[in-house]
C-alpha cells in the first residue's frame, strides 16, 4: 500500500478528536494506534515534499476539490510514476471524479 504521511496524520486526528469528545476511551484509542502502527509498517509512506505541495496547488479536474483532498491526489500522482497501474481509494465524489478523469482506476468499483 502507498499513502501519504497526511494519512497517518489524519487518522491519528480522529484518534484524538474521538477521545476529546468522550466517543473513544483513551485505552481504545491507544488500541487503534497500535493497529495503525502495524498496518503502516508495511506501507510506503510519501512525505509531504515540494512535488507534492506545488501539484496540490494547480487544479484537478473536478473542482472544488478540498485541500487534504488536493495533497492525497497529488501524492497519487507521485506515487503513479513507481506504480504505473496504481488504484487509488476513494469515496469522495469530486475526488473520485477526478482521480477517474487522471486515468487511475479507482476502487471501491461502483
Amino acid at each position: 500500500m502507498l499513502a501519504s504521511d497526511l494519512t497517518l496524520i489524519e487518522c491519528e486526528r480522529v484518534l484524538i478528536r474521538a477521545v476529546a469528545t468522550n466517543l473513544l476511551p483513551e485505552a481504545a484509542a491507544a488500541e487503534r494506534r497500535a493497529m495503525m502502527a502495524t498496518a503502516a509498517d508495511h506501507w510506503v509512506l510519501f512525505d509531504l515534499a515540494a512535488e507534492v505541495v506545488e501539484r496540490a496547488r494547480r487544479p484537478f479536474p473536478a473542482e472544488p476539490i478540498r485541500t487534504l483532498d488536493a495533497i492525497h491526489l497529488a501524492t497519487a500522482v507521485l506515487a503513479r510514476a513507481l506504480v504505473p497501474d496504481l488504484a487509488l481509494l476513494a469515496l469522495d465524489v469530486r475526488v473520485r471524479r477526478s482521480a477517474e478523469q487522471m486515468g487511475f482506476r479507482v476502487l471501491p468499483a461502483t
